[in-house]
């Protein structure tokens, strides 16, 4: 092996011997471990002595792959890599050192210095044959040599030059004398031809191979055929968005049939290649935007077109027979044809980039064609969009460098009587087109896109093609030049410099606005003149700023924009990151790292695992959780939360790093599948959701931070048994979507007595327990059926509280979707049509009913939830489930990071003794409890908000938040006072009253005693005789009568315990 890999290779390999013993006891490998440790590491430091370096091609530094490089005494040669790239391994001394290839001068460095333990870096620029002098050049080596477009290294220890073979040859006269500079002539595409699919695929992947320095291909998805939608992005750094600088897209051959657009793009594209680095202008508008270029929307219609077609309809459609021109929604008539694979795929591109200014090009006329396409009457007359003046000045800007379209006078011989002046039209002005691209582009996106008709005849004969070329390449870059029109900037929090995501741009006078993108940079088309700019973005004050856009290039307007604060007596939105710790601002900092830019997509690909993906019957399902358990035992923990009605458990997986610890300041997550066993697609991207957290933890440090810090809860089947019913394939089949006992599991869950006919089946109940436990901040169900997401209620209520913040969070997860953002949730099975904007829905919409999971969460365990219908089969085949788990993934990811969101803080006395159980009231409607420690959590949609705190034997706090879309949650502290108000009014007065009432109470007592003393007095010495019998009464009146002093005075008031024998005998004495 060690021969083939010096021989056939460019690798130098040897052999060892490292043990006398083939199969030593396994007691002996740590002594042999601590033998060869120092060794291995010493061999593996080799790797960086000699030379090495890469070699480029000279007019556009495109690498050069396969270049030999050669060492001059030394018959072993060695080629470059991929990306030009060579390494040759050297000892210490002096080297002359050559490179040779084919079609290229070769090149020869004489005294190359190699030192010892370190690389020498040598670069080479080789210029092709026919540009110099045949024969060669010959160098010397000069490490401070440098020459255009140098080659950068990170390793400061190893020493680099540049050498260039573009440059006239040393050591000559050369130098001396002097030329007459010719005009520069660009390259012209030599490759005239119709490229059916397969040819125009070599073609892309040929220019993307060799000019990797500028162009790279990619695919926004699939024609209905499985045919690739491929784009080549041309750039100064093509794989990704540089702020600042604007995307621009051509998009051709929307009709299968007509072709000239296709073969142009082609043209474009070799034209921008072959010239960039030589010719200034194209250099300049490659080094300035990001052009993406797809020749063909429509490959399968292009396959049975036919050449020579002049105004047929062979092949305008897509295979299944949609025009993909009256496929997007439209703002005046309902789409009702499905949707087709390429409208969803340029959908889901065109709301993935930040494009400025796009041409959809298209055959059968000559005119560029303007928004808007249609009106609400559907009449042929003039349809005026906001930004008339901006599209009549980018329209004129193509059909100005056309001169046969600028006539006006298009298509003569087959159009007598249609005239375009300056060969521009709006295009409800020319015909109606509902559905149309142009239209969807300019009211979804911050994108401007026309319509240019290239040619009368819809595919022309080969041997024209030349001739489409010279009329439109002027037009086809003069038009890409519009992009760099009107004003762009920044939109910046003035704080700490960020990009604000989402701000929004307004022009006083024209009703449409545009959005920054995600690191806070935009552009908006406008005409010269003078302009009143407004930034706004949620949780920021706004500012306006006046802007004169010139005559020629863009105006540069960024703004500066200042949080919203709060004043001492809370009268404005608080703004707690004032007071942050660091280690809460580096934890804010990493999760606006993740919503912003590519954050999350660039955490998807690093992140990718091998997977074996397989339905999972109850058995395995318990084994594959315990397997986790048994691999990751520090950040797994499983319970069962209850047995189904067959006696299967119903389990729960705790992640977390500390998961058998209550930490009740992380947020927690629920994520639930299966509650239908029919639909068991749920249950397996949950499974697969845990091994891909597990398996990425301590190894990746974005899924290690979101572990750490979340309790991520997962129940991947809570109706076991109905799963063991359902079959695979089985799209519509309601086979196991209910428990052992015929109920459906999503109609199980009522929190009140009353509402509950008969006990709650024991997969429900066990759940329910779940969720009553609170301290949940989010839930996530997964389910199948359909492809949107659903938030509460299912019941139908009126209004929803909260409404504003369950639909962002199903918008977060639809927009992380790749599909279901754009809204086509039409299910051949179940009728539902596509136009549901942004893929969410309110549930009782799509089906409504009672006793839902969602509702009960929401209700009862005060933590929302969202369902999320994953796709339209219930139980697709096996092979579909790689697709959905790459689809689903990122959404899953972006909920782990949407838990931190929202609003957090502790609730204490004046002591600093946390309150546990206090109510916070969110926007005067929804509640959530403090748990241990005082600590709250609560997701809330962007914006203000307005938080009550309350507790019994305190004073109601209240204070006003500010809730960005791409911020963790700050912590707040709400400190109560104890309660000094007594039936609603101050204490002091209450208690003021009090004592004023308590000493009018005492005089008035004092009063009633003396009065009723003075009475007791009077009546002792007066004429009182209590009466027992009547006749005592009748003596009494008789005796007064005849006014006998004596016998009145003789009776005395009564003993109340003498008896009534002992009075007789005293009254007798007497008498």
């Amino acid at each position: 092996m060690q021969d083939y890999n010096y021989l056939n290779g460019n690798c130098l390999e040897i052999t060892m011997e490292l043990s006398c013993c083939k199969f030593p006891l396994a007691s002996e490998l740590k002594k042999e471990w601590d033998n060869n440790r120092e060794s291995l590491i010493a061999y593996l430091e080799q790797v960086h002595i000699g030379v090495r370096g890469y070699v480029k091609e000279a007019t556009n530094g495109t690498a050069l792959p396969d270049v030999r490089i050669m060492v001059a005494g030394i018959n072993h040669n060695l080629t470059t890599a991929q990306f030009g790239d060579y390494y040759r391994l050297l000892l210490p001394g002096t080297y002359n050192v050559s490179v040779i290839a084919t079609g290229y001068m070769s090149m020869t460095v004489v005294g190359v210095q190699v030192v010892e333990g370190k690389a020498t870096e040598l670069n080479f620029t080789l210029a092709p044959l026919g540009n110099e002098p045949t024969g060669g050049i010959t160098v010397p080596f000069t490490p401070t040599t440098t020459t255009a477009g140098p080659i950068t290294t990170s390793d400061p220890d190893s020493t680099s030059i540049e050498t260039s073979s573009t440059t006239s040859e040393m050591g000559t006269s050369g130098a001396n004398e002097s030329s007459t500079p010719q005009e520069h002539q660009p390259i012209q595409p030599q490759d005239f031809r119709h490229h059916h699919y397969n040819d125009m695929e070599l073609f892309l992947r040929r220019y993307s191979n060799g000019f990797r320095s500028i162009a790279h291909l990619y695919s926004i998805g699939k024609s209905a055929e499985d045919r690739e939608l491929y784009v080549m992005v041309i750039s100064d750094n093509p794989t990704v968005h540089e702020p600042g600088e604007p995307e621009f897209k051509y998009i051709a051959n929307m009709h299968g049939n007509e072709v000239v657009g296709r073969e142009l793009l082609l043209n474009l594209i070799e034209y921008l290649c072959r010239n960039y680095g030589s010719d200034p202008e194209v250099t300049q508008l490659v080094n300035t935007t990001r052009i993406h270029i797809m020749p063909s929307m429509n490959p399968d219609g292009y396959e049975i077109a036919r050449e020579g077609d002049v105004r047929g309809y062979t092949g305008r459609n897509n295979s299944n027979n949609f025009d993909l021109n009256r496929n997007f929604p439209d703002q005046f008539t309902t789409i009702t044809e499905p949707r087709q694979p390429e409208t969803i795929a340029v959908m889901n591109w065109l709301k993935s980039n930040p494009f400025v200014l796009s041409a959809n090009l298209h055959g059968g006329s000559l005119v560029v064609n303007y928004p808007y396409d249609d009106d609400k009457q559907g009449r042929t007359e003039y349809s005026k969009c906001p930004d008339d003046k901006v599209f009549k000045q980018v329209a004129r800007a193509y059909s100005q460098e056309n001169a046969l379209m600028h006539k006006g006078h298009p298509c003569e011989d087959l159009y007598r009587s249609e005239f375009f002046e300056d060969g521009i039209t709006n295009g409800a002005n020319w015909y109606n087109v509902p559905g149309g691209m142009q239209d969807w582009n300019y009211l979804n996106t911050n994108c401007f896109e026309v319509t240019i008709e290239l040619g009368c005849v819809k595919y022309p004969k080969a041997q024209q093609l030349p001739l489409y070329w010279d009329q439109n390449r002027r037009a086809l870059l003069q038009y890409i030049q519009q992009v760099h029109r009107g004003v762009k900037g920044m939109v910046i929090d003035i704080k700490d410099g960020t990009g604000i995501p989402n701000a929004t741009i307004t022009v006083e006078e024209i009703d449409h606005q545009i959005t920054t993108n995600l690191a806070g940079d935009y552009w908006r088309l406008l005409v010269p003149g003078t302009y009143h700019l407004t930034a706004s973005a949620q949780g920021y004050n706004s500012v306006k700023i006046y802007a004169t856009v010139p005559e020629e290039g863009v105006e540069l307007v960024d703004f500066r924009l200042t949080r919203v604060r709060s004043d001492p007596n809370g009268q404005a939105p608080m703004d707690p990151r004032a007071t942050q710790d660091p280690a809460e601002e580096v934890f804010q900092s990493f999760i606006k790292d993740l919503s912003l830019g590519q954050g999350l997509e660039q955490l998807v690909q690093s992140t990718v695992t091998e997977s074996s993906f397989r339905y999972r019957r109850y058995k395995e399902l318990s084994e594959f959780l315990r397997g986790l358990t048994f691999n990751f035992p520090k950040i797994t923990s499983l319970h069962s939360l209850g047995q189904s009605v067959e006696y299967r458990t119903i389990w729960a997986l705790e992640i977390s790093n500390k998961p058998d610890e209550p930490e009740t300041a992380e947020p927690k997550i629920r994520l639930v599948g299966g509650i239908h066993g029919n639909a068991p697609v749920g249950t397996e991207l949950l499974l697969e959701f845990a091994a891909f957290l597990c398996i990425n933890y301590g190894k990746n440090p974005i899924i290690t931070r979101l572990i750490n810090e979340t309790r991520i809860v997962i129940l991947p089947s809570i109706n076991p048994d109905g799963r063991e019913l359902a079959r695979e394939k089985q799209c519509t089949s309601t086979v196991g979507m209910t428990n052992t006992h015929g109920k459906d599991l999503d109609t199980d869950f009522f929190g009140n007595a009353s509402q509950r006919l008969v006990e709650a089946q024991p997969e429900t109940r066990a759940v329910m327990d779940l969720i009553l436990e609170r301290g949940f901040t989010l839930s996530v169900a997964l389910d199948g059926g359909s492809l949107l997401a659903t938030y509460p209620y299912d019941k139908p209520v009126q209004p929803v509280e909260n409404e504003e913040t369950l639909k962002y969070l199903a918008n977060v997860y639809a927009r992380n979707h790749p599909k279901m953002h754009l809204g086509d949730t039409g299910c051949p099975s179940n009728d539902q049509m596509g136009n549901i904007p942004d893929g969410v829905l309110r549930a009782a919409e799509r089906q409504s009913h009672m006793g839902s999971m969602k509702d009960f969460s929401v209700d009862f365990g005060h933590c929302p939830e969202i369902t999320v219908y994953t796709g339209c089969c219930l139980f697709p085949p096996a092979v579909q489930l790689a697709t959905l788990w790459a689809e689903n993934r990122k959404a899953l990811l972006s909920m782990l990071v949407e838990v931190h969101k929202g609003v957090r803080g502790v609730v204490k006395d004046k002591s600093g003794k946390p309150i546990v159980g206090a109510m916070i009231v969110l926007n005067g409607g929804v509640r959530v409890f403090t748990a241990e420690g005082g600590y709250f959590h609560a997701l809330l949609a962007p914006g203000n908000h307005n938080i009550e705190a309350v507790a019994d034997g305190y004073q109601q706090q209240r204070q006003e938040v500010v809730v960005s879309s791409y911020e963790a949650a700050s912590s707040i502290i709400i400190e109560f006072d104890m309660d000094n108000r007594i039936f609603g009014l101050p204490r002091e007065f209450v208690v003021a009253t009090a004592a004023a009432s308590m000493t009018a109470l005492v005089v008035t007592a004092c009063i009633i005693w003396c009065v009723c003393s003075a009475k007791s007095n009077q009546q002792k010495d007066g004429f009182h005789r209590l009466r027992q019998h009547r006749d005592d009464y009748e003596d009494e009146i008789r005796l007064t009568s005849m006014g006998s002093k004596k016998s009145l005075l003789s009776n005395e008031f009564q003993d109340e315990s003498e008896s009534d024998e002992d009075t007789l005998y005293a009254n007798a004495d007497k008498l």
